[in-house]
């Protein structure tokens, strides 16, 4: 048995130092995810100790988590989705019941391609409107770089460097994703 599992049974039995090891170990990773999406550092540090409350509140649980990581990934995923379905970010509000914690048995399965797109239109919606607008327009509508910039009087060039800028901050998040189970 590794030393999270052992942590897992202790935290379920009420042990406070456990779950304080547990903390310091996750908090940093699930606080840098959950900023990469939310943009705000008191936002992130706000609902990834929310998601460490949830943990020891349903502590009686966790023994029979067999992935650790991708439950705490789970977690932080739909507490950014709820953050923003609260504030409104999201355009359409039909996705009440597609994120729940479950049982993953790999990251395959975590990172589906619903998620992951959910996860970039997430993205997405915190950036400037004219960045947002041009990625839409391009990945969504399917139009060309030169549609685009004449469509919003803009020029080429200025297309390409929010598409590039808008795909960077994709991979930035990710890699973070990646990261999150290294």
């Amino acid at each position: 048995m590794d030393i999270e599992n052992e942590y897992l049974i202790k935290i379920s039995e009420g042990d406070t130092a456990a779950f304080d090891a547990l903390f310091i170990l996750h908090y940093p990773r699930v606080k840098n995810f959950v900023a990469g999406l939310v943009k705000n550092e008191e936002d992130a540090r706000d609902l990834s100790q929310d998601i460490f409350l949830k943990i020891w509140n349903n502590r009686e649980k966790l023994p029979k988590i067999k992935y650790f990581k991708t439950y705490l990934f789970q977690m932080s995923k739909n507490a950014v989705f709820d953050f923003f379905r609260q504030n409104a970010i999201f355009e359409n509000d039909d996705t009440d019941n597609k994120y729940r914690i479950e049982d993953y048995n790999s990251l395959e399965e975590i990172v589906e391609a619903r998620d992951l797109e959910m996860l970039i239109d997430t993205l997405v919606e915190t950036m400037p409107e004219q960045r947002k607008k041009i990625y839409k327009m391009s990945r969504k509508e399917g139009l060309t770089n030169e549609e685009i910039s004449i469509r919003l009087n803009l020029s080429k060039r200025t297309v390409e460097t929010h598409i590039s800028n808008t795909l960077k901050e994709i991979k930035k998040m990710l890699t973070s994703i990646l990261l999150f189970f290294h």
